[in-house]
């Protein structure tokens, strides 16, 4: 596995003009998660099904606390672009830095990290070395990542995966096991038209990594792209994910925890709940809200207000899984 450290608002159809299922939901339902954006969210499971709520800062940092001693907790980053040069951020290195600073203060040591892809912006050796240098600083257990597109510029990933990919399979994905709690790490950013994509022999491999854990195992799932259908025409989908999905339908709790989008987003389809990531770079416009996914320049005092880290928390025998998403500021 990948492990080099040891010790919502969106617009409507009535907005866009486009048809209400666009958004790989309806019209109702986009309005109903409208709210996730920006706000930290408690994932609760009981008798097989997740129920999502939004919760202040008090109850995410209580429910994360709660975990206490023998839990799993653990914290993603995300589309840290170092490298990146452009008005939108002119210090990415320093909105990291902050980044790994509030890892660091969180109140407890995660378990693990994972950067969940976009490492860095234009996949050189430099770069790849800088955000291992960076992520080194941070006070936990193990690293993991996942790579983004940004990631595999140029050689399919080669550079990504000498300097990440240590005892990863075929691409980079891999799976382990912790706190009563099975992690899948997927890649669906190297053979990329328009749409993430997995292929046959990644599906394979979750076909049989999984073929052997009882329903009951909670599961989380890490990749770049989303795995469900946020925005197809900017990309923010991955086209042969059902083919996973539904490998995981028969499991009562999964969540899936992306970046690539630059901002939080959340859907709950059934057993299975999708978490997009927010970035410590620069934002992304919301769906339909511009031409392109271009990076947006904010007033700098506002930019930190756009960055973010995620925290998660979960105790075996409870079936408690929370979420917080805390901003840079």
């Amino acid at each position: 596995m990948s492990d080099y450290y040891d010790s919502h608002d969106g617009a409507s159809a009535e907005d866009t003009g486009r048809p209400d299922t666009e958004f790989g939901m309806n019209r109702r339902q986009l309005l109903r998660h409208a709210g996730w954006f920006g706000g930290a969210v408690v994932l609760t499971v009981a008798s097989g099904e997740v129920i999502s709520h939004i919760a202040d800062s008090r109850d995410a940092n209580a429910a994360v606390a709660a975990a206490g001693s023998g839990a799993l907790r653990f914290v993603q980053v995300s589309d840290s672009h170092i490298g990146f040069q452009g008005p939108a951020n002119t210090d990415v290195v320093g909105s990291f830095t902050a980044a790994v600073s509030r890892v660091n203060s969180l109140g407890f040591r995660p378990d693990f990290v994972m950067h969940s892809g976009d490492l860095t912006h234009l996949s050189t050796a430099g770069q790849f070395d800088q955000v291992k240098q960076l992520m080194a600083g941070m006070k936990t257990d193990r690293i993991f990542t996942v790579p983004g597109e940004h990631d595999s510029i140029g050689d399919a990933g080669r550079a990504y995966r000498r300097t990440f990919g240590a005892g990863t399979l075929g691409d980079g994905w891999y799976s382990f096991d912790t706190h009563g709690v099975h992690v899948i790490a997927l890649v669906n950013t190297l053979s990329l038209e328009k749409l993430g994509h997995l292929g046959n022999e990644q599906i394979d491999f979750v076909r049989k990594d999984i073929a052997g854990l009882s329903s009951d195992t909670p599961i989380v799932v890490f990749s770049h792209i989303p795995l469900f259908a946020m925005y197809p025409k900017w990309g923010w989908s991955t086209d042969d994910a059902l083919k996973v999905i539904a490998l995981l339908r028969r499991f009562s709790s999964v969540t899936c925890l992306n970046g690539h989008v630059h901002q939080l987003f959340t859907k709950t389809d059934g057993n299975i709940t999708f978490h997009s990531a927010t970035t410590t770079a620069y934002p992304l416009p919301k769906p339909g809200r511009a031409p392109a996914p271009t990076p947006q320049v904010v007033p700098a005092r506002q930019l930190k207000d756009a960055l973010g880290i995620r925290s998660v928390g979960y105790r075996q025998g409870d079936r408690e899984l929370a979420i917080k998403d805390q901003r840079l500021a």
